[in-house]
């Protein structure tokens, strides 16, 4: 799914459609509590600023940052980097732009065929970029729902949902288990089109729309509140541990 250059064009969509968001808001809006727990909307930017300056970073320097396993969690990582960064939406906005504006020609000049070093594991450009899709998509979330703004679902979640779907084999083996074959039939945000992931022999099958499938894996959705079938002996532990992203 993430090949050829359709990825960083729908990357440069992501971003333009936040940027137009983030441009409406006033003060009192980016100071608003985020839908992730303890951070504001300006911390939630912020954060999303931090990690498009670490692609540029690991794009020019391709050897991976070695972290001490004591330092915690991701999460805890990233929340100490936003704490430690902590500063007005005037700064914060900005910074964020310029980190996308230089981030989308690098990725798109990178050799496509050199993966990257990035979180769990080297990436290659392209599927780098989905990553960064999914990544502002679900902090989109976390800004709009507090606000009560519209951020309707579109075809970019194809990108997101092959991500969630390819991932299952770290989720899995973070358990320490195998990953089972698992089929996926997701209905498309034009509520007509179906999006298939995983052999078509899998004995187990998730079917349902692929917005409640990516916010699953995105943390934020409880596979029981997402309207999707689970069937077949692996798909709800498929469900229970989706992720769109690798931490």
């Amino acid at each position: 799914m993430a090949v050829g250059t359709a990825i960083f064009d729908d990357l440069e969509a992501e971003y333009d459609r936040l940027d137009a968001i983030l441009a409406g808001l006033d003060e009192a809006a980016w100071m608003t509590a985020s839908a992730a727990p303890g951070w504001t909307v300006c911390d939630v930017v912020l954060h999303l600023a931090l990690t498009e300056e670490q692609v540029l970073h690991t794009i020019n320097d391709p050897a991976p940052a070695e972290r001490n396993p004591l330092d915690g969690t991701t999460d805890q990582h990233v929340d100490r980097d936003v704490v430690a960064n902590r500063t007005a939406p005037d700064a914060v906005y900005p910074r964020w732009q310029a980190a996308c504006r230089a981030s989308v020609p690098a990725l798109r000049g990178a050799d496509p065929d050199r993966p990257i070093a990035w979180a769990a594991w080297p990436l290659k450009p392209a599927t780098l970029a989905t990553t960064r899709i999914a990544e502002h998509w679900a902090h989109a979330l976390d800004i709009t729902e507090p606000l009560a703004i519209p951020f309707p679902d579109t075809d970019r979640l194809r990108h997101i949902a092959w991500l969630g779907h390819g991932t299952l084999p770290y989720a899995f083996g973070r358990l320490g288990e195998d990953a089972p074959p698992v089929r996926c039939e997701l209905t498309a945000p034009d509520g007509v089109t179906v999006w298939t992931f995983g052999p078509e022999d899998a004995p187990s099958r998730i079917t349902g729309p692929a917005g409640a499938f990516c916010r699953v894996g995105a943390q934020r959705l409880k596979p029981e509140d997402s309207g999707l079938v689970a069937s077949g002996p692996h798909a709800q532990a498929a469900l229970r541990v989706l992720r769109n992203y690798a931490a």
